[in-house]
């Protein structure tokens, strides 16, 4: 894949391919907050969105997981991790007012095709105008 990025080439993925360029625009733009963690429960990745709702700095990256929440928090951090690993559940959903706005945080364990725990992705979503939307709009 390096090679690729050098050559200013496409990443191949299972349903297309894109340039590093687009994947990383793509994962800033949408509607949501990303963070991954990985197997070993350090932070490798985040997403730039603008409106991130809990700010991150890129020093965090390599940083333990549990070192980026408050103290009161590390051991529902610690449960979910080690669910995830067990293979005990796959999915963590939490919700939270902040300030007038409601906010959605779902953590989702990342498995390879053979089941294997390869790290968690952290999705944070402010969905109060989300819980407005009564009826339908549609396209046409």
């Amino acid at each position: 894949m390096k090679e690729a990025e050098e050559q200013g080439g496409e990443i191949s993925l299972e349903t297309g391919a894109m340039t590093k360029e687009s994947l990383e625009v793509l994962l800033n733009t949408l509607p949501v907050d990303l963070t991954f963690v990985n197997a070993e429960d350090k932070v490798q990745y985040f997403s730039q969105s603008k409106a991130r709702i809990f700010p991150r700095a890129k020093a965090v990256i390599g940083r333990k997981v549990q070192q980026c929440h408050p103290q009161k928090s590390v051991h529902k951090v610690h449960q979910i991790l080690g669910d995830f690993k067990s293979g005990q559940r796959d999915v963590a959903e939490f919700w939270i007012q902040l300030k007038e706005r409601l906010i959605y945080i779902r953590y989702l364990a990342l498995r390879d095709k053979n089941k294997e725990y390869l790290g968690c992705l952290e999705v944070t979503q402010d969905i109060t105008d989300i819980k407005k939307i009564e009826g339908e709009k549609r396209l046409l």
